[in-house]
């Protein structure tokens, strides 16, 4: 597949940083495993150090097991939205199959009144389906859910009464949900792992496009983003962002990140190969990974920033979310990865994307200067 360039229509959006957590138990120096409550408070420190290097957007995943105990991401965040006063907050993602979409909105929009208009809500159907069985939900239903439960959300963030039915909850006539926003409807997002349906559901319902790129070349998302313009014009809707979720870490040199990241990244690996069936990477494969071809950015701050700048232009992209923190990484470790990407990695990140943008406009202003030459020209003569 060939790198395609980035949608000019894609310059409209301001390009934006962020950091997603899935809240996965950390280790402290010693290699001994945090308590539940000591990764919690850790989290919010982190979140408040994302705030202090730059950063525009830090997101908590949702997850309900004993490794990454985050089922109530809106609580924490809470905590960090009193002690920051820039970054934007939200999900990343929430598991809406699972919820209730009245009392998502609800948590979210009261998140939004603490925060001062600081949220983004990132949705999605669930890669990880702990939530499904813990809250009675039938995987059978899985897409049903989905569908009926985006629907559901899309209205209700509309503002105004809702009135509603389906299969999946009780039905709502003309009824208001509260706290109302103050500056118009919550952003919305869908986190899209790879479903061209998603990426057509996403643009119908006028939300925001999440890739999330965890395996693999992440130039073979770019017909996703063209998808995603196309139905957006077909729908009617106007354009709008498109972001990247992938993994990573980074450190002082590239092999400290790799000395870090590798073997938390195998042990987590090697569970999920027995929950949902990853395989199982070997070195080679997860060199492969951190390689210019690969979807784990790992590395210093310039082999780290090289490699978004590489991927936001061949999507066409306008953010780029980091997922941090892989399990039993230490608080030390993370807030020095944190610290090195919002200070280092996105400032050269977009120092790298204005060059190429320069070099893209040259040839477009010279032509438009030997344009009007000619023009002068042809006006002496006459």
């Amino acid at each position: 597949m060939t790198t395609t360039q980035p949608n000019a229509e894609s310059d409209k959006f301001p390009l934006a940083f962020g950091l997603h957590t899935f809240g996965d138990v950390m280790h402290d120096e010693e290699d001994h495993p945090l308590s539940h409550a000591q990764t919690i408070r850790k989290i919010v420190e982190q979140g408040v150090l994302a705030d202090q290097v730059g950063l525009e957007f830090f997101g908590i995943g949702e997850h309900h097991t004993d490794d990454i105990p985050m089922p109530a991401g809106d609580v924490v965040l809470s905590a960090i939205a009193a002690q920051t006063s820039h970054i934007h907050l939200g999900p990343a993602v929430i598991v809406l199959s699972s919820d209730d979409p009245v009392r998502v909105f609800q948590r979210y929009s009261t998140l939004n009144a603490v925060s001062n208009g600081r949220v983004e809500v990132i949705i999605g159907r669930g890669s990880s389906i702990d939530s499904f069985p813990l809250f009675g939900y039938d995987l059978a239903d899985y897409e049903l859910l989905f569908e009926e439960k985006t629907a559901l959300f899309a209205e209700i963030v509309k503002g105004g009464p809702v009135t509603w039915e389906g299969e999946t909850r009780a039905s709502l006539h003309n009824q208001d949900i509260v706290p109302h926003t103050e500056s118009g409807p919550l952003p919305v997002w869908i986190g899209v792992g790879g479903s061209p349906q998603s990426v057509i559901r996403a643009a119908r319902y006028g939300f925001s496009l999440m890739l999330a790129i965890i395996g693999g070349n992440p130039v073979r998302f770019a017909p996703f983003s063209q998808l995603f313009r196309q139905a957006l014009e077909r729908f009617e809707r106007p354009l709008l962002p498109v972001g990247i979720h992938s993994p990573g870490h980074v450190d002082v040199s590239d092999e400290k990140a790799r000395e870090a990241f590798w073997p938390r990244y195998l042990e987590v690996m090697r569970h999920y190969s027995k929950t949902r069936g990853f395989a199982i990477p070997t070195k080679e494969s997860f060199l492969h990974e951190i390689g210019p071809h690969g979807a784990l950015y790992v590395g210093s701050p310039e082999t780290v920033a090289q490699k978004i700048a590489k991927t936001l232009t061949a999507l066409g992209a306008n953010r780029f979310d980091l997922k941090y923190g892989m399990g039993a990484l230490t608080h030390k470790d993370i807030m020095t990865n944190i610290e090195l990407y919002g200070t280092q990695v996105v400032p050269r990140v977009r120092e790298l994307l204005a060059e190429e943008e320069g070099k893209r406009s040259a040839p477009r202003s010279k032509a438009r200067t030997e344009t009007r030459a000619k023009k002068q020209e042809g006006t002496h003569k006459r």
